[in-house]
């Protein structure tokens, strides 16, 4: 169930995220369990979809423009792909808890990434933060993603 909150901890900061790593790891034939979730993720449209979606979020991001992350539609969506992703990497018959931490989560780091992000962009200015927020977050997907589950 760890999976499921620390991607939850992802979604908070750039809900598309989760998606594109799902759907990297489906590709592969590496998600752990055949959940809906992994067959979803497996199909092709979709998981265009998830790697398109992060892409223009990261890109979206980098805009003066770009909304805080809790503004109502933002903070719906890191909700909806932080349960979707914490059920996807639960155990089986437990992917309603593995929603209810991912959900969690994502709201939970969605506050608090905002406050780190904003003192990073007082200090080093927002596309750099910006960068260096896809970079670790991308990885820390990947391997929460790729990691072994502590059931198998």
């Amino acid at each position: 169930m760890l999976r499921s909150l620390l991607i939850g901890l992802v979604a908070g900061q750039r809900a598309m995220t989760p998606l594109a790593a799902l759907a990297g790891a489906a590709q592969r034939g590496t998600l752990p369990e055949n959940t809906a979730g992994a067959r979803l993720m497996a199909m092709p449209l979709t998981t265009a979809g998830g790697v398109a979606m992060a892409a223009a979020e990261m890109a979206g991001d980098k805009m003066k423009t770009a909304p805080d992350r809790t503004v109502f539609l933002g903070l719906l969506a890191r909700t909806i792909t932080g349960g979707f992703a914490g059920a996807a990497l639960a155990p089986p018959k437990r992917q309603l808890t593995g929603a209810a931490l991912g959900i969690g989560a994502a709201i939970l780091s969605s506050y608090g990434g905002l406050a780190a992000r904003k003192w990073a962009m007082e200090r080093w200015g927002q596309t750099s933060t910006g960068f260096v927020e896809d970079a670790i977050l991308m990885s820390a997907a990947t391997a929460i993603v790729h990691a072994r589950p502590a059931h198998a």
